[in-house]
């Protein structure tokens, strides 16, 4: 019992830690919106590689949600 109630208060000041990140304010946003903040630097080489996956897994579309439940991804 003692080991579950240290990892609930671990997992509470985790989570209130979270409470105290500053946030982005509107003229910050322009910096995240640059073209080499984006995951993806290459667009082209982004759509050939998701072409090649969904060519290979017989599906398209849904690239950005993973899983759809059935327990096969």
């Amino acid at each position: 019992m003692t080991k579950r109630l240290l990892i609930m208060i671990a997992a509470a000041v985790l989570v209130t830690g979270c409470e105290s990140m500053p946030k982005v304010q509107p003229w910050q946003k322009g910096n995240l919106a640059k073209p080499e903040m984006a995951f993806d630097s290459d667009a082209l080489e982004a759509r050939f590689a998701d072409h090649t996956y969904f060519s290979k897994e017989g599906a398209s579309g849904g690239a950005s949600v993973g899983g759809g439940g059935c327990g096969c991804n």
